[in-house]
């Protein structure tokens, strides 16, 4: 198995057991736009927790890369293309009351027909963003 199969296999886990652990704890989804945008508006009395679990983001790859993993990113066009993209992301999770944190590794544990769903339109538009990306 290679180093990077390795980190990727534990990471998986890792987010599994995360989201299970939440579920079982706290009783909510671990969907990263639910609370995110739980933080947009009037912050409830979770916020020092929500708070940690989205600062855990960026500590897993900073983790990551101090266990020797390599994380190259190259995000191709204009900054204002950037965001843009984020706010129609963000517009999409709304719109789907959730994410794919929430629906894919979330919902589908569950069984949820609304999670089958969403992942399969998410999915379906990555596919399509691919082929029109590599067709320009």
């Amino acid at each position: 198995m290679g180093h990077d199969l390795g980190f990727a296999l534990i990471g998986g886990g890792l987010i599994g057991l995360a989201a299970g652990l939440f579920l079982l704890i706290d009783g909510r989804i671990a969907g990263i736009s639910g609370i995110a945008g739980g933080l947009l508006g009037r912050w409830p009395a979770r916020w020092p927790a929500d708070l940690a679990f989205l600062a855990g983001l960026p500590l897993g790859l900073a983790l990551y890369r101090a266990g020797g993993g390599h994380v190259a990113v190259h995000l191709p066009g204009s900054t204002a293309l950037l965001i843009g993209g984020g706010v129609l992301v963000g517009f999409g999770s709304r719109m789907a009351n959730g994410c794919t944190s929430g629906h894919a590794v979330c919902g589908l544990a569950r069984l949820s027909k609304r999670s089958l769903v969403a992942t399969m339109v998410f999915m379906a538009a990555a596919v399509a963003a691919v082929a029109v990306e590599r067709a320009l």
